[in-house]
C-alpha cells in the first residue's frame, strides 16, 4: 500500500480532531489500548514521515523528526522493526493512524533503566558533557555523574571523558522529575574485588604470576596482579646493579614474575624478577676463570674505576689501578667512558661476594718483567718527575717504571731537607741507576752521581798535616766552618783558633759572642784529623801560628849561632895580631 509523499497536501475537507477521534473510537477493537507499545515495521522513509504497518487494517505515520537524523533524512529504512505507540495528540493524516516513535522509545528507555536500577545491574552510556560538580551522561536519559564516583582514586580533571562511552550503575532513579543519579566507581570496585578475589586464589610464594607495572619508586615497582599489588625491589629487579627500576621495567608494562613472600592476613606480596632465571653466579668460576679473558660494555665510571657488564646480571671491576701500567692517571675516564666495548682479564673472582675483579693493563706485558734486561746499574736514565714526597722525587723513566731519588741522592754538597728544594713536579731530569729492585717493583735513582764527589776528591788529594787555605763561612758557638772547596767544609774548634787556646778550652760562649775569624776572609789551616766515613775535616789556625812562631824562633837561633860563631872568630884572631 502506498504511503504520502513529500509532495502531500491536506485538501479542503480533511479530517479534524473530532472525526479523528470517532474514527479511532470505531475502529477501537482493532487498535492497542492506551499507552501499549506496538511492534511495526518500516514500509516507507521520505524526509518528513516514516510510514510503518502495524499489523492492522490502517498503516501508521510517525513524523520523521521523532528519528535521529543522517544528512538530513531518518536513521530508518525500510524493512526496519520498530516499536511505536499510538499518538492521540498529535495532528491526524488522512487515510492514516498516527503514532510516536518517541514516546515508545522513552517509555521503553524507563522501564529498562528502572529494571536495571531494581536488579542493579550496569548501564552503558556516553559522557556527553562536564557540568558543576561531576559529568552529563546520556543512558537514554540525562543521568548526572558526581566527580566522586568515576574512579576509585580521587580525580581532579574529568575532561579526558568527555566523549567516551562507559559503564555505570544507578543510584537513584525519579521517573516523574526524569533525572537519574550514577555511579562508576561502584563497577568499579565490584570488578576489584572479583579481581582480587580471583588473584588471591592463585597467588602462594613460588607461584609465578603476570601482572602490570603500575608505578616506579626509586627503592621499586609496584605491579598490579589483578586487583592486589605486589612490590618487586629494586635488588630482585636483576642480578646485576640497578641504580633505577626504570631501568630495567617500564609504567604499563606486562611481566612475569615470583612470588618470594605472601603475607595473606596483610595482603603483603614481594615479588622478584631475576629469580625468574638462573643466578648467573652459581657457576661463575668455571665459566670466566682466573687469567681468562672476557669482552663486555663498561656500564658506568666511577673515581676509583669501571664496571663492566659481562654477561646480563654479571659485572666486574676495572680498578683504576689495573687499566694502565703508568701511574700517571689521574681518573678512569682518561682511558674508558660508558658505552665502550673493552677486553679485559679476569683477576680474581668471588661468587660469595659476588665480585669478579678485571685488569685491562694485563693485556700488554709488564714493563717491570722486563726492566732488568732494559737497564743497567750504572746507566744514565732521563725522566719526568711524577711526584714529590718528604723523602724523595718520583721519575718515570717510561710508562709504567718509577725510580726513587732520595734525598740522600740529590746532591753531594748540600743538606736536602725536601725534594722541592732542586726540583719540581713535571721537571725533566737525568739520573743515574744505583739499584734495580724488579721483584719488589722498586728502582733507586741518583742526582748527585751523575757528577763526582767533592768530598771524595778531596780526601784523595790530601793528608792530616797538610795546609790548605779557606774562606771563614759561618760561626757557632764551638768555632768555625770553613769552605774548602766547593761543597767541602773542615771545621776549626775555638781550640784551635789563635789566641783563643787559654781562654776557651773550657769555656762554653754564647753564640752571638764576637769569634776571633771574622766571616768571609780567608786563612790558612792545618788539617789535624779527617774521617772520610763521617765526611768531616778538623782544621788549625793555631797549629800554622804555632809553627810559624817556631820557624822564626828557630831561624832566630840559627842567626843568633851564626852571629856568635862570627865574634869568636874575630875574638881568636886579634891576640895573633897583637903578637905580630
Amino acid at each position: 500500500m502506498a504511503g504520502p509523499s513529500d509532495e502531500y497536501v491536506e485538501t479542503p475537507g480533511a479530517t479534524d480532531t473530532s472525526d479523528y477521534e470517532a474514527f479511532l473510537n470505531d475502529y477501537s477493537s482493532h487498535f492497542a489500548h492506551e499507552g501499549e507499545i506496538l511492534h511495526g515495521q518500516v514500509l516507507a522513509v521520505s524526509a518528513k514521515e516514516v510510514i510503518v504497518d502495524i499489523g492492522r487494517k490502517i498503516e501508521g505515520l510517525v513524523p520523521a523528526e521523532q528519528f535521529p537524523q543522517i544528512e538530513g533524512h531518518p536513521a530508518v529504512k525500510a524493512g526496519d522493526a520498530i516499536e511505536v505507540m499510538i499518538d492521540r495528540n498529535g495532528i491526524p493524516v488522512e487515510g492514516y493512524i498516527l503514532l510516536s516513535y518517541e514516546r515508545a522509545h522513552r517509555r521503553q528507555v524507563w522501564d529498562h533503566l528502572e529494571k536495571a536500577a531494581s536488579s542493579g545491574a550496569s548501564v552503558t552510556g556516553r559522557v556527553v558533557s562536564k557540568i558543576k560538580g561531576g559529568l552529563a551522561v546520556d543512558i537514554g536519559i540525562t543521568a548526572f555523574l558526581p566527580t566522586s564516583q568515576v574512579e576509585i582514586r580521587p580525580i581532579h580533571n574529568v575532561d579526558a571523558y568527555i566523549g567516551q562511552e562507559i559503564d555505570v550503575r544507578i543510584l537513584k532513579l525519579n521517573r516523574k522529575r526524569g533525572n537519574a543519579v550514577v555511579s562508576r566507581r561502584v563497577l568499579l570496585e565490584n570488578e576489584l574485588e572479583a579481581r582480587k578475589a580471583e588473584a588471591l586464589a592463585n597467588i602462594y610464594e613460588g607461584a609465578e604470576v603476570t601482572g602490570t607495572v603500575k608505578n616506579l619508586t626509586d627503592y621499586g615497582a609496584f605491579i598490579d596482579l589483578g586487583g592486589i599489588d605486589g612490590l618487586l625491589h629494586v635488588s630482585d629487579l636483576s642480578y646485576g646493579n640497578v641504580t633505577h627500576p626504570s631501568a630495567v621495567v617500564q609504567v604499563g608494562e606486562q611481566i612475569t614474575v615470583k612470588v618470594l613472600k605472601f603475607d595473606r592476613q596483610k595482603e603483603r606480596i614481594s615479588l622478584g624478577l631475576k629469580q625468574m632465571r638462573p643466578d648467573p653466579w652459581e657457576d661463575i668460576e668455571t665459566r670466566y676463570p682466573a687469567q681468562s679473558r672476557i669482552i663486555g660494555r663498561i656500564v658506568s665510571v666511577t673515581d676509583y674505576g669501571a664496571f663492566v657488564e659481562i654477561e646480563p646480571g654479571v659485572e666486574g671491576l676495572i680498578h683504576i689501578s689495573e687499566m694502565t701500567w703508568s701511574r700517571r692517571m689521574k681518573h678512569p675516564t682518561k682511558v674508558v667512558k660508558t658505552g665502550d666495548q673493552v677486553e679485559a682479564v679476569v683477576l680474581d673472582v668471588r661468587p660469595r661476594e659476588r665480585r669478579i675483579s678485571l685488569g685491562i693493563k694485563q693485556l700488554e706485558a709488564d714493563p717491570w718483567t722486563t726492566v732488568a734486561d732494559r737497564y743497567s746499574v750504572g746507566s744514565v736514565v732521563e725522566g719526568r718527575v711524577r711526584k714529590l714526597a718528604e723523602f724523595g722525587a718520583f721519575v718515570e723513566i717510561e710508562e709504567g717504571i718509577d725510580g726513587l731519588v732520595h734525598v740522600s741522592d740529590m746532591s753531594w754538597t748540600s743538606h736536602v731537607k725536601h725534594p722541592s728544594e732542586l726540583v719540581k713536579k713535571g721537571q725533566l731530569v737525568q739520573a743515574v741507576i744505583l739499584h734495580i729492585d724488579a721483584a719488589n717493583r722498586r728502582l733507586s735513582l741518583g742526582m748527585k752521581q751523575l757528577q763526582p764527589d767533592a768530598w771524595e776528591t778531596f780526601f784523595r788529594a790530601h793528608y792530616v798535616g797538610d795546609v790548605v787555605r779557606g774562606r771563614v763561612c759561618r760561626a757557632t758557638a764551638f768555632g768555625v766552618f770553613v769552605e774548602l772547596s766547593p761543597g767541602v767544609e773542615g771545621l776549626c774548634h775555638v781550640s784551635e783558633i789563635r789566641g783563643d787556646s787559654g781562654k776557651r778550652r773550657n769555656a762554653k760562649p754564647h753564640p752571638t759572642e764576637e769569634i776571633a775569624l771574622p766571616i768571609g776572609q780567608e786563612f790558612e789551616f792545618k788539617i789535624i784529623k779527617m774521617n772520610e766515613a763521617q765526611r768531616r775535616i778538623g782544621l788549625s789556625l793555631r797549629a800554622i801560628t804555632e809553627e810559624d812562631e817556631r820557624a822564626r824562633l828557630q831561624d832566630y837561633r840559627r842567626q843568633a849561632a851564626v852571629a856568635t860563631s862570627t865574634v869568636g872568630d874575630a875574638l881568636k884572631q886579634q891576640p895573633e895580631e897583637k903578637k905580630q
